[in-house]
């Protein structure tokens, strides 16, 4: 599988837990599994993959990685300035709701 794509799919699996980092308290234990949770799957993945560990593999893989958590942060604090969402920790969850919110109307 060609980098790209590793680093395309780390991406997207981090977006959840970087939602679920941003409503959290900052430090707290919650905070670093959402942070840390992520990472054997991410090991897990390369080692599948066969990208190996060359150097160049690093800086794409953790910038897709914090891309992720990045992503998922800002999706929570966007959806979070409208009072009619009631958000909790999992993303699925809050876009099923408000995608249920727009049906309804």
């Amino acid at each position: 599988m060609s980098l790209f794509k590793v680093a395309l799919i780390i991406f997207i699996f981090n977006v959840p837990f970087g939602y679920w980092r941003a409503n959290v308290k900052k430090f707290s234990i919650r905070w670093v599994l959402a942070i840390h949770l992520p990472v054997p799957v991410v090991i897990a993945f390369r080692l599948l993959a066969g990208i190996g560990f060359a150097f160049i593999t690093y800086p794409i893989l953790v910038g897709a990685f914090f891309g992720g958590q990045f992503t998922g942060s800002k999706i929570y604090h966007l959806l979070k300035k409208n009072p009619d969402y009631i958000l909790t920790s999992f993303i699925f969850f809050d876009l099923i709701k408000i995608l249920r919110l727009f049906s309804s109307k």
